[in-house]
Parts: C-alpha cells; structure tokens; sequence
C-alpha cells in the first residue's frame, strides 16, 4: 500500500489515511487519495483554462509574461520544495497548489471586482474554485484539499485546517510575488533598482524564491508550526505593498481595468437576460439565474471572453 510510505512524514504532517470525501470510494493500490485528487486537478477542463487566464498584466502578446496557469504551476513547486523539506504531505500540498486558483475569473483580481456587485458580500475566486471541483465539474475531492483551496488566500477565515494548507498560503505568495516584479521590469512599468528587497534577496528571480523559500522552512521549525521568519516576512509584506502601489493598482492601468469591468459586466448582464446562451455544459440547473450566468462568466478566459463581448456588442467589429 502506498499510505506506508508516509511513515517517513514529520508528526504535523497530514496523513492520507485521514482523507475524507463526499462520497466514499475504493482505494487505490497504487496512489493515496491526496495522489489521485491531484491527477484529477491536472486532467480538470479548469485547470486547462488558466492557461488564457491573467496573472497581472491582461491578455498578453509577449510570451514571457506569467499567465494563470504557469503561477500555479511556479507555486506549486514552491509548495512541494517546502513541504518535502518540512516532512509535510507533498501529494496534499500539491493537490492544494494545483487546484487553488482554477476558479479565477477573467482579468484576474479586476475580474473578481467586477463581479462582487451581482453577489451578496464579496465574490471570491477561492469560493468559486471548490464550487467548480464540488458542482461544476465534480471530481470528489478529498476534505482536506478543498479545505485548502477554500482558505488558500491569507483574506479568508477560518484558515487552512492542515499545515499543507498553510503552505500553499505561503507558496502562492512567493510565486507570484517574485515573478510579478520580473514581469512589470519586463513590461517597464517599474524599474529593477526601485525595488524593495533586492537589498536582501539581491536581483529578482530564483534567488528571490529560494530566500523565501528558506525562510519559510527556517521560521517553521523555529515555530513548530508552519511559519515564516520575521524579518523576511517583513521584507515579504513590504515588496508586496509595493507591487500593489507601483503595479496592481497603477493610475496607468485604470483605462484598461475599467475595459476589463466593462466586459465582465456587460457579459453578464446579456446572459442574465439570455440564459439559453450559456451552454447546456456549463449550466448547473439547480442554481439560481445569476449564479448559473456567474458561473459561466467567471469561468472564461480571457480570450473568449473579449471574443464574446465582440459578438455580441461589436458584431460588426470597430469602424
């Protein structure tokens, strides 16, 4: 049985023999349940369409800049590195990381924005993504990589329940922390030596990750829970609070956020008055109107939904 290789895991580690699902299933002889809930995050049509999704900078043409799909990627090896090095459960860090953004909207963060108006709160892509793996595409899911997904970003309460959710709060932070500044070096919109934190981590890139990296795994077992070092974390928070003056909420990038809410907006406004557009693949009949068009909305590309927004409010295309 493959759950006896865990015997090696650290004592925090979160053991497969305590998954958990909606709907019991057999068990496998070859993979634990935290291995087969990560094949069938890598095999989702979800996980497909990040591929065309925005991480910071919307539809880009240049094919360096980070799209949706290689951030996950990024941050799901940066989980695995510190979970093997902690004695953490891989599979389940993994399966967490792979899954974690699959329910983002188009336009990234702007995408979630546009949509919180039609919803009571907030509407949340971490919400939206165990909806997917619950409802829209159901893969029965193991508890404890749902629960991971769930409390994935640092906003939501109650937290991870398992230090493998942690972890991918920790890992999708310093993936997109460190590839978001070498994309807007790239893009111009910020200068390298205007940096904060290149005093400590020196030039962004790999170096950047593997600080971070060691900070997370030094400050854990300082902590014996999983944690970060202070003072990098502090250096952390200050680059992110840079990037989010500088980059993410830029005066320059106005114009095209409110493009990207226009979209969003307008789309769903059409669908709600024409629900028998939305495919019959991507309709979850229990669910009320706005949610049905929410889903289907939200689970665009970037791409296909720009090309929706032509077809049905510039047919003709711009004169």
């Amino acid at each position: 049985d493959r759950i006896d290789a865990e015997v090696h895991l650290a004592p925090a580690a979160t053991r497969s023999v305590a998954a958990t699902r909606e709907v019991d299933e057999s068990s496998d002889p070859y993979r634990t349940p935290f291995q087969r809930d990560r094949d069938r995050i890598l095999h989702s049509k979800a996980f497909r369409r990040l591929k065309h999704k925005t991480q910071v900078f919307m539809n880009p043409d240049g094919d360096h800049f980070v799209t949706r799909l290689t951030h996950t990627l990024q941050g799901t090896q940066v989980g695995r590195a510190m979970a093997a090095a902690l004695g953490l459960n891989e599979p389940l860090t993994e399966a967490i990381c792979l899954g974690h953004d699959v329910g983002h909207s188009p336009f990234g963060h702007t995408g979630e924005d546009a949509l919180t108006p039609y919803v009571e709160g907030e509407w949340h892509h971490a919400a939206q993504s165990v909806r997917i793996f619950r409802v829209l595409e159901p893969l029965n899911l193991t508890e404890q990589v749902l629960d991971g997904i769930r409390a994935h970003s640092w906003k939501i309460d109650p937290p991870p329940e398992t230090p493998e959710g942690y972890l991918c709060r920790f890992a999708d932070r310093i993936a997109y922390l460190s590839h978001d500044v070498e994309d807007a070096v790239r893009a111009g919109v910020i200068n390298v030596e205007d940096v904060p934190g290149c005093e400590v981590f020196g030039e962004p890139g790999g170096g950047w990750i593997a600080a971070m990296i060691g900070a997370v795994i030094e400050g854990s077992h300082r902590a014996g829970r999983v944690a970060m070092e202070p003072e990098i974390l502090d250096v952390m928070n200050t680059i992110r609070d840079f990037m989010f003056e500088r980059v993410y909420l830029r005066s320059e990038a106005e114009d095209q956020r409110r493009k990207a809410i226009t979209v969003i907006r307008s789309l769903v406004d059409h669908y709600l008055e024409h629900p028998g557009e939305i495919p019959d693949t991507y309709r979850h009949d229990e669910a009320d109107p706005i949610t049905q068009v929410i889903d289907y909305v939200a689970g665009m590309t970037d791409r296909f939904a720009l090309r929706e927004y032509d077809r049905v409010f510039r047919p003709d295309g711009i004169t």
